[in-house]
């Protein structure tokens, strides 16, 4: 299969059968997303880190599982529920079943007041907290008296799980997706990055690889961290280009963060790529960053990774709030970052230098590569070609060449291609 051929996929349908499931940094939500994923692509491979273990400065939490809560009034009546949305739980919170006054449940209520219609997404991982997330219009309800507040939890030793899909090539050189599973009930921050990232291995399965591909699923921050302190000096040798994928099925403009200096080889294809996917993509520093970028690229790490989303993480109103639900997201923009990371993958997998056989200017015409009548328009015709090949001398690869020429990845490589059959330059 040609690698700039369209490959649409429908993915939006996976992605709301991801939708409901109750996950977090650790759990069985996070196992039940994985093994729905494993069922796409059968070579996910699922780990378990136990809990306690010490991963660089961190240590992977208990696991932390829920079966339900609620709140209810002094009539009976439920006024929380953990039933009708798992966003009405602060995530991670410690079991309890008690009677308490409104002004005490309004110390453990956690509202957006200036989006008074949403509920919030909030969690405390790492101090014992119990708490409810609801919107400020309801708080607004919430009547004085009593009320009996219900969260059948558990936080106990168990493990942090995530996935693995190594799919190999003629290199040990590797592409690395890292995306995250550990949101519950947002479809764009969460959902879209796993949807893309499992269909993506269903193409890279198909295609002629130079690079081999790794693509991860992990629990945001401490999956990261934990996956790099076992497996770091290897990604180090091997990986020459990534990205984290997140925040990717709207239908706005793209945006890209920047690696911690933004001169990787990810940043230079992105780069490119965009400039002739969508020239209103909007570009992020690194100070700027919020996602595991942030693991990626520290001190010490330096893998050459950026990321890519389109409403960027932090910069949208819906998001982690109830707003970023199954309308917020489309299969238009799900296809729409699933090709544009293809066109990056492809044009890692052409990234070659080339050198000329002939030297001078060749005589294109006998190759059928130049007219044979000159008319006034047959040199515009052939600029393009023209102009790359003027460039292929031994020292720029497949990105210098478009940037030099002003030419996207498709078209030049369409371009190499011919002066590869006609015989004019070679691979270096």
């Amino acid at each position: 299969m040609p690698l700039f051929t369209k490959y649409e996929l429908k993915m939006y349908n996976l992605l709301k059968q991801l939708f409901p499931i109750c996950r977090s940094i650790t759990g069985n939500g996070v196992r039940e997303t994985l093994a729905i994923l494993k069922k796409e692509v059968p070579e996910l491979q699922i780990y378990e880190v136990p809990s306690g273990t010490s991963v660089f400065d961190w240590t992977v939490p208990k696991e932390w599982n829920i079966k339900d809560a609620w709140v209810k009034n002094s009539k009976g009546e439920k006024v929380i529920d953990f039933q009708k949305t798992n966003l009405h739980v602060l995530g991670y919170s410690i079991p309890i079943h008690q009677k308490i006054s409104k002004a005490e449940l309004l110390e453990h209520i956690y509202t957006i007041p200036e989006q008074p219609n949403l509920i919030p997404y909030v969690t405390s991982y790492y101090k014992r907290r119990w708490g409810f997330c609801i919107s400020e219009i309801e708080k607004n309800k919430l009547d004085d008296g009593e009320y009996e507040v219900f969260i059948d939890s558990s936080l106990e030793q168990g493990s942090l799980s995530h996935g693995e899909i190594l799919i190999p090539g003629r290199s040990k050189k590797e592409i690395f997706l890292s995306t995250y599973v550990c949101h519950p009930s947002m479809a764009n921050n969460e959902l879209s990055g796993p949807v893309i990232a499992i269909n993506l291995a269903k193409w890279i399965k198909t295609i002629d690889r130079n690079f081999s591909y790794r693509i991860i699923f992990v629990p945001e921050t401490i999956g990261s961290i934990t996956y790099l302190s076992r497996n770091l000096q290897y990604l180090k040798e091997n990986v020459i280009a990534g990205y984290v994928l997140t925040c990717l099925g709207d239908n706005n403009h793209f945006s890209y963060i920047e690696s911690r200096y933004g001169n990787t080889l990810s940043d230079k294809v992105a780069k490119l790529i965009l400039k002739y996917t969508d020239p209103d993509y909007k570009t992020y520093s690194f100070l700027d960053r919020g996602s595991d970028e942030r693991q990626y690229c520290a001190p010490g790490v330096d893998l050459p990774m950026c990321s890519i989303t389109r409403s960027k993480y932090g910069e949208y109103a819906e998001y982690h709030t109830s707003g970023d639900n199954l309308d917020f997201v489309s299969e238009e923009g799900l296809n729409g970052s699933f090709e544009l990371f293809k066109k990056i993958i492809a044009t890692i997998e052409n990234n070659k230098i080339y050198t000329n056989k002939v030297l001078c200017e060749p005589q294109m015409g006998k190759r059928g590569l130049y007219p044979t009548i000159s008319t006034k328009k047959s040199g515009l015709e052939v600029r393009d070609l023209m102009n790359v090949l003027a460039y292929i001398d031994g020292t720029n690869d497949l990105i210098d060449l478009c940037n030099i020429t002003n030419t996207s990845a498709e078209t030049c490589t369409e371009i190499i291609n011919k002066l590869l059959n006609g015989g004019v330059i070679q691979e270096k």
